[in-house]
């Protein structure tokens, strides 16, 4: 189960004075805290009082009861088959979170995680929503979106309940001042309060837009809302980044402008559904970019390209740089699968990529995205991508060798030891140094260069002048395109040696 979190962030005390009596009678001398009243911050309210006590009935306790199938430990034993104890039995489990009640008639928004089975073997039997005047009910899921972590449940109230409205978080500012209501660790109706502490923060996912929040957030506020000062619900409470599990003060919320359209969207009963251009991708970090000669972080490197989809009919290849997608920057805060996720499918977007150092504009139309499995058939895993795991050859030629590589052209003869594909053309490696960035980066004996500084290379020679070529131009770095058998081709950015 995932932590979301809340936020503990204390008023600044303003410059209150405190009077005391100067005389020689200890009697007349006052407390320290006698009409002590701490000042607001500029732009803060004196307290969060009123407010909290508006927002609160909407907020919910949501919790699971799960059945769990495990290993009888006495399965294949004469004990456990004399006494009928050989089969696998059943537990009962359950999971606690947050939500939040959008309407009178009782649809609530959560986590998927909060409602989803915790364990591989597990299912959820029931879904329970207690109120803040401890009545509960029994929920219905109406829908989910795995990919963004939200859920949005159903209850059948006995009269209107009280509810909030999502807000834009569009408009939220670094250094905002937030609110918090959850069940962190079964304690409901818990309030914190902080600032906005960063926005678009990417953890890892695909469609990553976190608002940053130093939120004290902890096990049971999953789903829960995270408010502005107006008491709208700008961000859904989903994760922490903690090393103990609990709050420090590093809290992720999905901000409502994504939230919201999902949830509308499973409200109707629908599938949430995605645009997709079919391409492979890689950050354009440091070392990518120095190959190319272009600026890190601006834009999205394409690895691969789907046959028949969308990108592969505009034109698109293996070794573009996309920068941008319908009027939308490609950058870190708005990476390429988020921007086309969000395009119409079966619209018509420009497109503005960078191939060979120059500038073009293509058209692609937005297909839509197919289930994650069968997208797991054309992407290459990361693991196979920086190939850091193998074991490294390095005989004495390569380190002589210009990115400390040692190669020799393809024959037949290799390409049918190697089982790669007959029309396969480039230079095998035979020895790699380790001491190089070749070597930190795993290329190995075996693996075949197709083309260095995007020029096909079919000997030692060809590709130590592509190396030169790059070095006269003040770049620190190539790209090579790169084939092991049994995957498909990749580019991969490999420092100059050091002269």
């Amino acid at each position: 189960m995932r932590y979301a979190y809340a936020i503990t962030g204390a008023l600044l005390l303003g410059g209150t004075a405190i009077a005391v009596t100067t005389s020689s009678n200890v009697g007349a001398q006052v407390a320290q805290n006698e009409g002590l009243q701490a000042a607001a911050p500029a732009g803060a309210p004196a307290s969060l009082a009123d407010m909290v006590e508006k927002l609160q009935p909407a907020v919910v306790n949501i919790s699971t009861k799960q059945r769990v199938q495990v290993q009888n430990p006495f399965a294949g034993t004469p004990f456990g088959q004399l006494f009928g104890q050989g089969q696998p039995q059943t537990r009962q489990a359950q999971s606690l979170g947050s939500g939040f009640i959008i309407s009178a008639d009782g649809y609530i928004v959560t986590n998927n995680h909060v409602v989803s089975a915790g364990t591989e073997g597990a299912s959820v039997e029931q879904i329970t929503v207690t109120m803040t005047n401890r009545e509960e009910y029994t929920a219905k899921l109406v829908g989910r979106d795995a990919a963004t972590d939200i859920a949005v449940l159903k209850i059948e109230p006995k009269k209107p309940l009280p509810f909030v409205k999502f807000g834009d978080s569009s408009k939220a500012r670094v250094g905002d001042w937030v609110v918090a209501i959850g069940n962190p660790f079964a304690l409901s109706g818990t309030v914190t309060a902080g600032i906005i502490s960063a926005l678009h923060r990417g953890t890892g996912g695909t469609y990553d837009k976190f608002i940053q929040t130093d939120a004290s957030i902890n096990q049971g506020n999953s789903g829960g809302p995270m408010f502005d000062m107006r008491g709208n619900v700008i961000g859904i409470n989903s994760q922490i980044l903690s090393p103990s599990g609990g709050n420090v003060g590093i809290g992720f919320a999905i901000p409502s402008e994504q939230a919201e359209p999902i949830v509308r969207t499973l409200m109707k009963g629908q599938t949430v559904k995605r645009g997709y251009l079919g391409v492979q991708i890689s950050p354009l970090g440091e070392d990518l970019a120095e190959s190319l000669g272009l600026a890190k972080n601006s834009g999205e490197f394409i690895q691969g390209v789907e046959p028949g989809k969308g990108a592969d009919k505009a034109g698109i290849k293996a070794g573009d740089v996309i920068v941008s997608v319908n009027g939308q920057e490609v950058n870190p805060d708005q990476n390429l699968s988020s921007i086309v996720a969000n395009q119409p499918i079966g619209a018509k977007v420009p497109i503005v990529l960078i191939r060979n150092g120059q500038r073009m504009t293509v058209t692609a139309v937005v297909g839509e995205r197919p289930p994650e499995d069968e997208l797991n058939s054309f992407a290459q895993s990361q693991d196979d991508e920086d190939f850091s795991d193998q074991q490294q050859q390095t005989p004495g030629k390569a380190a002589e060798q210009s990115l400390g590589i040692a190669a020799i052209p393809l024959t037949p003869s290799i390409i049918r030891q190697l089982g790669i594909p007959t029309d396969t053309r480039g230079i095998v490696i035979t020895g790699v140094d380790g001491s190089t960035d070749a070597g930190a980066k795993g290329l190995r004996r075996g693996d075949v260069i197709m083309s260095a500084n995007n020029r096909p290379v079919t000997t030692q020679a060809e590709l130590d002048a592509q190396v030169k070529a790059v070095a006269g131009q003040g770049r620190n770095a190539i790209l090579l395109q790169v084939l092991r058998r049994g995957q498909p081709p990749i580019f991969l950015p490999v420092r100059l040696r050091d002269k």
